[in-house]
């Protein structure tokens, strides 16, 4: 590495504020969430301010390839290498509007957390030829961000966890640990984004307290019969209107319910493989063989979503542990039909919206980038080996230096 780009990463290190920008894709890839942030400290004595956040969405035809590359029946090699390239640029263009629309320069950014688009999560150990096949595929180049931006970039945040032995995910207990644990109040941090998951902070933790994991579907199977049934005119139920005019159907939901997912042990995640497009095909099949119309199969849907996260507090939590709140994140957070569901089957615990933690709801993942950038350029590990499963706490990410 060039001495002039070393004296400047030794800089960042010392730096005791930095502004960061955090971008993610997320299960639902309907665009690029970005934020810009001020950190001071790391670790648990880490303070953030969030500056900006938005969502730029995809443009459609740019989704369009990026579902292709979900599926083993239209997804190449060849599209996926190119495919990388193509997002890092979006990426990078992403951070860039973004810092332009807070009026800040991209001079002013220290540093930036990319997770990139998932394309492939493999969570269950195999072997080929005795090399174990546990793995994770992140698209959206860092290399070009770098170059780009002429910024810094972390990436590829998953990977150092798999090769420690664990499932790659969830990443979003580290966040939740040092930001949000409490002397007093247990809580779960409940995201619902496209896949659901859940972090449990009992009153007082320490980093081996903490439980994690994912819950099963959160909006990606309700998107999937949303563009489905619209012919791709609408890709998610706005305010979840379309459930509320719908009837959930008990038979499908139980149907649902006995997927053998709900029932494993954490550690354990889950995305796509599991719950995208070909598991969406089977429920909109079997609720049409039941009779049941657009409305009801989304209600059903939202319905599956509120009671796999109910029943993960009941079977896989610590007995005997009370919650006293819980806070939700996530496009979820903004969908009454859930919120409201979630609230009357978790009565009389208190649901709340994420922002009440000074976060809005939908920027969560992305300040989980910014952050574990963070704590890379600190040297800090910051993955929690209870949640993921891996032998030992590693510092996550790749760092891309630009010059």
């Amino acid at each position: 590495m060039p001495a002039d780009v070393l004296t400047r990463i030794g800089r960042l290190r010392r730096k005791r504020t930095r502004r960061v920008v955090g971008l993610i894709s997320g299960t639902s890839a309907d665009g690029v969430s970005a934020v810009v942030t001020e950190i001071t400290g790391s670790g648990v004595e880490t303070r953030l301010r969030v500056v900006a956040f938005r969502t730029y969405p995809y443009p459609a035809a740019l989704r369009e390839e990026v579902f292709r590359l979900f599926s083993a029946e239209t997804a190449t090699v060849d599209r996926a290498c190119e495919m990388n390239f193509v997002l890092g640029g979006f990426f990078a263009d992403c951070a860039i509007r973004l810092v332009e629309e807070a009026g800040l320069n991209i001079g002013d950014i220290d540093l930036i957390g990319s997770h990139g688009q998932t394309i492939h999560h493999s969570p269950q150990p195999g072997e080929v030829c005795g090399y174990g096949t546990r793995s994770t595929l992140q698209i959206g180049e860092p290399a070009v961000i770098a170059e780009r931006t002429g910024v810094p970039t972390v990436a590829d945040f998953r990977k150092a966890d798999i090769a420690a032995g664990g499932e790659g995910a969830p990443l979003t207990p580290y966040l939740d640990y040092i930001l949000h644990r409490h002397p007093e109040l247990s809580r779960v941090l409940q995201n619902i984004g496209g896949i659901a998951n859940l972090t449990y902070l009992p009153a007082g933790a320490s980093a081996q307290d903490v439980v994690a994991f994912d819950t099963g579907p959160g909006n990606t199977l309700i998107d999937a019969v949303v563009r489905h049934y619209t012919g791709g005119a609408q890709t998610y139920d706005r305010d979840g209107r379309i459930a509320a005019r719908g009837t959930v159907d008990a038979t499908l939901l139980q149907e649902l319910l006995s997927h053998p997912y709900f029932s494993r042990r954490p550690p354990k995640t889950t995305g796509r493989e599991e719950f995208g497009e070909a598991f969406a095909r089977k429920v909109i099949s079997r609720g049409e063989a039941l009779g049941l119309g657009f409305e009801d199969i989304v209600a059903t849907a939202a319905a599956l979503t509120v009671e796999s996260i109910a029943r993960a507090y009941e079977h896989h939590l610590p007995e005997g542990r009370a919650i006293d709140e819980v806070y939700v994140s996530g496009g979820g957070a903004r969908n009454r039909f859930l919120m409201e569901a979630l609230r009357s089957r978790l009565d009389p615990i208190p649901v709340l919206p994420y922002d009440r933690l000074g976060i809005p709801c939908e920027a969560k993942e992305a300040v989980l980038m910014a952050v574990l950038a963070n704590e890379h350029i600190s040297g800090n590990p910051s993955n929690l080996p209870a949640a993921t499963g891996a032998r030992r706490a590693v510092v996550l990410g790749a760092l891309f230096p630009a010059s």
